[in-house]
């Protein structure tokens, strides 16, 4: 049964990878059925989410790490990127479910105006 300290332990090198640009590492800690459910797009396939995130950590310039909560199967990230984009700074909140060790979902909400209108 995972624990506070393994979720802790993958989602944390989850998200140092894709900082990173390790996109494979990254996506390595994803279960097989992953879902990605964010402000414009929904992403239900690892090779499909993996394309996005890859471009997503291409245009991120800094990453600032406002909170990071931990549960048994759940995390909750908030922080502030700045993006090499006209939407320049953009605060993000990631809420991550785990199922056996691999991460199942990710919910991540955004202002997503400046992206819709950029």
């Amino acid at each position: 049964m995972p624990t506070e300290t393994s979720t802790r332990e993958v989602v944390q090198e989850y998200h140092h990878a894709w900082q990173a640009g390790e996109i494979a590492t990254a996506t390595a800690l994803l279960a097989p059925d992953f879902t990605n459910l964010t402000s414009i797009n929904d992403y239900h396939s690892i090779a499909e989410y993996a394309q996005a995130l890859g471009q997503f950590a291409r245009i991120v310039t800094h990453l600032e790490m406002i909170s990071e909560l931990y549960g048994e199967n759940e995390a909750t990230l908030i922080y502030d990127v700045q993006l090499a984009t006209p939407v320049g700074k953009s605060r993000i909140a990631e809420h991550f479910r785990l199922t056996d060790g691999k991460i199942s979902t990710i919910i991540t909400i955004f202002d997503a105006t400046g992206w819709r209108t950029k």
